[in-house]
């Protein structure tokens, strides 16, 4: 697992999104340059697509190109019942290339209680076996409720149950974060 850097309080409202996903890239890059070949990156659906989407084109550039997917989670939450598909948050799952024998990289945007990564864990595991699964997100907020912990971390920020993070993309594809209630 990749040490979780400091980052600034989140009360300060100074969070600065693309410092932390340049902390993600690097220790995902450093990972790579160790183990010699590139994984298969999966974001899971919303914010975690859109880091793996930036991942991609990223360390694409370096290691040249590995296969890129996204997933839902929606049919494997237990909170299916209350939530449902929750429509217009991300889209279908799509995975192009062969999961069985596969070293996949799972990519979510915030960690929090652990239920997303272990409903995208069945819906991956739905379209095979993998060789090995990592685990990368851009924050770890504290919280779990299920033994889940990421390999690669951008920043570790507590929160209370009360506030939630909010991540976002400007125009010009750049990330952005804000704290707001729950």
């Amino acid at each position: 697992m990749t040490p979780p850097p400091s980052a600034p309080h989140p009360e300060s409202r100074s969070l600065d999104a693309e410092t932390i996903y340049e902390r993600l890239l690097s220790a995902i890059d450093a990972k790579l340059i160790e183990v010699g070949r590139p994984p298969a990156l999966i974001g899971i659906h919303s914010g975690g697509a859109w880091i793996a989407r930036r991942l991609h084109a990223d360390l694409a550039a370096r290691h040249g190109a590995l296969p890129l997917g996204f997933l839902s989670s929606a049919f494997h939450r237990d909170d299916y019942a209350e939530r449902g598909l929750r429509t217009g948050s991300g889209g279908p799952t799509r995975i192009d290339f062969a999961i069985d024998g596969a070293d996949v990289l799972l990519v979510d945007d915030i960690l929090y209680t652990g239920r997303t990564v272990r409903a995208a864990l069945n819906e991956l595991f739905d379209y095979g076996r993998p060789r090995s699964v990592r685990l990368a997100v851009l924050l770890d907020r504290g919280g779990r409720e299920l033994p889940v912990q990421a390999d690669h971390v951008g920043a570790v920020l507590p929160l209370p149950p009360d506030q939630g993070f909010v991540l976002g993309r400007d125009a010009g594809g750049r990330f952005t974060l804000a704290v707001e209630p729950a």
